[in-house]
């Protein structure tokens, strides 16, 4: 049997979580998949499955094993398709990854859109609140809010002006001690979101110095969501730090007020990312090229929105 072949099943068996299902998947017999996967694993050497008569699971080989497969045959497929140059239209599935709350509200209306104009194309929205490594992932593009290190990926940028901001509600902040500087933190009712701090919070450092005014404390609620530490924040609970966008309608419609404005880092940029050998597969070529401008001009009009509306320091009443 072929090796690449034999990747297929392996992971038409991990995708669709059964033997029975790569054999719908992949018109085969149960049968053929089974010795499919049983030449794979005397070609490597180990077990990559662990089967019972109701599940699989991948073993601690088969994971490390599975990244590399899906690499592989993502690289022949690409080869496949650079192959036939210009005579190849946009067709195939087509892996994104963003954070939640921007795949819901923004990227996912997008991803909608492009779908009726690329008939041939079927995406895969992964929302992630993490950072993924698009190569071992098998992912084409992410949407990302950083610096970016340096790196082999292509980095578009499709927004400039994202903030991290701090924020509470009206009525917590009446019925609390004025927030003037960072240290005024301490004592107050904190909303910790994982991915900005769950034990304390840095800002600029003051005039004269390098060092960063870093806020410590014990968090009244620590959530793992945006849209968790949001909730709680406009109910009232206490402040939290999320990014200008996840912010911008609650200040807009009065539930939320930003504090500390003055304090917090500059904007961060926003970049669709893409390993360098897909920017040219049309599939991914044919998404950066609808999607880029769309973004550009959502991401925009949310920055103008955010200045407009963020700038309100407690610390000014």
């Amino acid at each position: 049997m072929d090796r690449i072949e034999a990747m297929e099943v392996f992971i038409a068996t991990l995708e669709t979580g059964s033997l029975a299902g790569a054999g719908r998947r992949l018109r085969r017999s149960p049968a053929a998949i089974s010795r499919a996967i049983a030449f794979l694993e005397a070609q490597v050497g180990v077990e990559l499955l662990h089967r019972t008569t109701r599940t699989i699971r991948l073993s601690e080989a088969g994971e490390r094993y599975a990244i590399a497969c899906r690499r592989i045959l993502s690289e022949l497929h690409e080869a496949d398709i650079l192959a036939l140059g210009e005579r190849s239209a946009p067709r195939g599935i087509l892996t994104i990854s963003a954070p939640p709350i921007i795949g819901e509200d923004i990227l996912h209306e997008i991803v909608d859109k492009f779908l009726i104009e690329y008939p041939a194309v079927s995406v895969r929205l992964l929302l992630l609140d993490r950072s993924v490594n698009l190569v071992e992932e098998g992912i084409d593009l992410a949407l990302r809010v950083a610096q970016l290190p340096d790196s082999s990926l292509i980095a578009i940028k499709v927004g400039n002006d994202v903030r991290k901001v701090v924020v509470a509600s009206p009525d917590y902040l009446a019925a609390h001690p004025p927030i003037v500087e960072p240290a005024d933190l301490v004592g107050h009712q904190i909303i910790a979101f994982t991915n900005l701090g769950l034990d304390s919070w840095s800002f600029t450092p003051p005039a004269g110095s390098k060092i960063p005014r870093t806020v410590n404390f014990e968090p009244r609620l620590s959530v793992n969501t945006v849209r968790a530490a949001l909730a709680s924040a406009i109910r009232g609970n206490g402040l939290t730090r999320l990014y200008s966008h996840h912010v911008a309608k609650a200040i807009k419609d009065g539930q939320l007020r930003v504090v500390l404005a003055k304090d917090e880092y500059p904007a961060l940029p926003i970049h669709l990312l893409t390993p360098q050998g897909r920017v040219s597969v049309p599939k991914v070529r044919a998404f950066i090229d609808y999607a880029a401008p769309r973004l550009r001009s959502t991401f925009a009009t949310l920055a103008i929105e955010a200045r407009s509306l963020s700038t309100f320091d407690y610390s000014e009443q």
